[in-house]
């Protein structure tokens, strides 16, 4: 139940601290971007005012609704924004809270005291960046509402019984607002997948608590409700994994802040580490995480001295070490007052007290775990050893590399045909499927900007493969050092030589394989050059479809016989394939039209692979993002893994959609 003091929630909890004006001017300096990112945000800053009731203890229940025509809008059953006259201002608190930064109920002591919102900003900022915004406050049998027009009220409070935005709930508040195409100029559209993975990580945070989607855009509906907490997440994060033991809660509170951090290690050699503060989602983390991590490598440290003798600990252990394998959630909950982030979007906390007071509970709560349960000690002891024993051993391989001056960039591979830029923001390195394939691309490319890199056959898997093994896999340090960064603890992002590498292989089963090969290196070893937007999968065509001197290349069949199309239109033909596993194609037998089916690049001459593959005017690339870390690792973990029951389970429910060229 809430504190009685927190349930005096009304005109007198609303503090005003500036005007709205500079919002529009500057709108990134409030939301972080004005790109779809920036969208996401709007949303989820309206959704985090409903979330701070669900935290007071006054919501049980949380409605996002898409509308076909762009409009969002967010329910909720809390106490609702308070709708009496601020004396100071002779205006409603609504108004106030709609219409003035830094107007809100979260810089007292009373209203919240804990809160994810943005300080009060959340709704006036969002109302300043929308077209058009329509607010509903139900409480006692009445709907007070106000609309705002880019942040300027068109009328004042009214009351009634009526319902614009069909509110579902006896109590509460719903916002509704249409984001400004004068702001968002990009898109006013939220990335849904994005949205619908930070809802379900709001209903693993606050427990008890219904979260529902409803897109009307797509007909989708969705509901997240778990009375877990972070051990929920927990499990979430670990599906697929084979896991060494049972999730580990450590749980304190001390003065006004409570830490909650879980902890469970699996047998892979990724990380996934998850931070939170108040529901928000801390991406580049901050001082709580830096304490847990200090915490966990001493406490794990002192634990094997105790466990082992002196020959069997080579040196200490470091956060390198404890790292691989390890999945954890580490959650703060402290009054909104208080809280300091770097950055307006909250992506990392700075109160440096929560350092101590997580490092301090983890020391405490995470000894006495491993000595009351001394065979879960030893298998994540024999785990670390492990992944110490693999650092060392790449220490060693990656030195002796060094020694040869290869790592630095002073001997390039052989079989790397370099480009004459020697600036990397200019520069693209191909990464090419078979010699065959290599020597047409290095024939075909544009030497000034472009580096091809052959490789030979299939790579080796590195979804669980530690350094060492990696660094002794020629084509893998060929190209680890073509690219000039280094790998593993040393690696330096600024020594990367191609600022667009993009993987080249055959549209068939087999260079699909090579290519997924090729991006688990990437995603496990050198995840930076993905998150930077450095990698891109080149679109070889299909089909070349040729009449007369006219050619025109196709993607996929729908293209291929538009081009048919296209061409029979002008002129009588006659369709004939030049490969004899090509499909079957329709068309009047009159005239003359020749379709190639390529099977790989290497049947292309150089020409042809430079003008439909290479050429930055005509080719298709398409970028290798991550939008979801967590549901990455899945994917990668459960295709590229040990485990096979998930992976057989993938391929039956997706063989339907699959278009194999056997």
């Amino acid at each position: 139940m809430a504190d009685q003091n927190q349930t005096d929630y009304n005109a007198q909890s609303i503090v005003v601290l500036e005007g709205l004006e500079p919002v529009r001017k500057r709108p990134a300096m409030y939301i972080g971007s004005t790109s779809q990112v920036g969208v996401n945000h709007c949303l989820n800053e309206i959704v985090d005012n409903a979330i701070d009731e669900a935290l007071a203890g006054f919501c049980h229940n949380v409605l996002v609704t898409i509308g076909e025509d762009n409009y969002m809008t967010v329910y909720d059953d809390g106490r609702g924004i308070p709708v009496d006259t601020v004396p100071k201002y002779n205006v409603s608190a609504l108004e106030l809270v709609m219409t003035k930064l830094h107007a809100g109920g979260k810089f007292g002591q009373g209203a919240y005291k804990i809160s994810g919102g943005l300080h009060g900003v959340g709704a006036s900022v969002v109302n300043a960046l929308s077209v058009h915004v329509i607010v509903e406050v139900k409480k006692g049998g009445f709907i007070y509402r106000q609309e705002y027009k880019r942040g300027i009220p068109q009328g004042p409070v009214v009351k009634g019984k009526d319902s614009k935005l069909n509110f579902p709930f006896e109590q509460g508040t719903a916002y509704s607002f249409l984001p400004d195409d004068e702001i968002f100029q990009e898109t006013t559209e939220i990335s849904y997948t994005n949205f619908k993975k930070q809802m379900k990580e709001r209903a693993y945070l606050v427990a008890g608590v219904h979260f529902k989607i409803e897109n009307k855009k797509i007909q989708d509906r969705l509901s997240y409700y778990f009375d877990g907490g972070i051990i929920s997440l927990l499990r979430d994060i670990n599906r697929g994994k084979h896991v060494l033991h049972d999730p580990i809660l450590i749980k304190k509170t001390v003065d006004d802040k409570e830490v909650e951090v879980a902890i469970q290690f699996n047998d892979s050699v990724s990380e996934n580490v998850y931070s939170f503060v108040n529901v928000i989602n801390t991406v580049e983390g901050g001082t709580h995480l830096t304490g847990f991590r200090i915490s966990l490598t001493k406490v794990l440290n002192t634990y094997a001295k105790k466990l082992l003798s002196e020959k069997d600990t080579q040196e200490a252990l470091t956060g390198d070490d404890v790292k691989e394998g390890l999945s954890a959630v580490v959650y703060i909950k402290m009054p909104s007052g208080n809280l300091q982030f770097e950055g307006q979007t909250k992506t990392k906390l700075g109160n440096s007290e929560v350092q101590a007071i997580v490092q301090q509970a983890v020391a405490e709560r995470l000894d006495v775990y491993l000595e009351e349960n001394p065979r879960v000690g030893k298998e994540i002891l024999s785990k670390i050893m492990l992944a110490q024993k693999a650092r060392l051993a790449a220490k060693a391989a990656k030195e002796a590399v060094l020694r040869k001056g290869a790592l630095e960039g002073a001997s390039l591979p052989g079989k790397l045909a370099d480009c004459q830029e020697k600036d990397p923001a200019l520069s693209e390195l191909f990464i090419v499927e078979g010699d065959s394939a290599g020597g047409s691309a290095k024939q075909g490319r544009h030497r000034k900007f472009q580096a091809i890199l052959p490789l030979r056959g299939k790579i080796l898997n590195t979804e669980r493969a530690y350094l060492d093994k990696v660094l002794s896999f020629k084509e893998l340090k060929d190209l680890v050092i073509a690219l000039g960064m280094g790998i593993g603890e040393n690696v330096d992002y600024k020594k990367l030589r191609y600022h667009k590498i993009v993987i080249m292989t055959d549209a068939d089963v087999d260079g699909a394989h090579i290519m997924t090969l090729i991006l688990t290196f990437f995603f496990r070893h050198l995840p930076d050059v993905i998150a930077k937007g450095h990698v891109y999968v080149a679109m070889p065509p299909l089909y070349k479809v040729q009449s007369g001197k006219k050619i025109l290349y196709a993607f996929d069949e729908t293209e291929r016989d538009k081009h048919i199309k296209q061409f029979t239109k002008t002129a009588p033909a006659v369709v004939s394939t030049e490969d004899a596993g090509a499909d079957e194609v329709s068309a009047p037998k009159q005239g003359n039209i020749n379709i190639q089916r390529y099977k790989g690049l290497g049947e292309m001459n150089p020409d042809q692979l430079w003008e439909t593959t290479m050429n930055p005017e005509n080719r298709m690339l398409k970028q290798v993002t991550i939008d979801d870390a967590q549901e990455a690792d899945h994917v990668f973990a459960m295709l590229m893994g040990e485990e096979v029951p998930p992976r057989k389970k993938f391929i039956i429910t997706h063989a339907k959609m699959a278009n194999l060229d056997v």
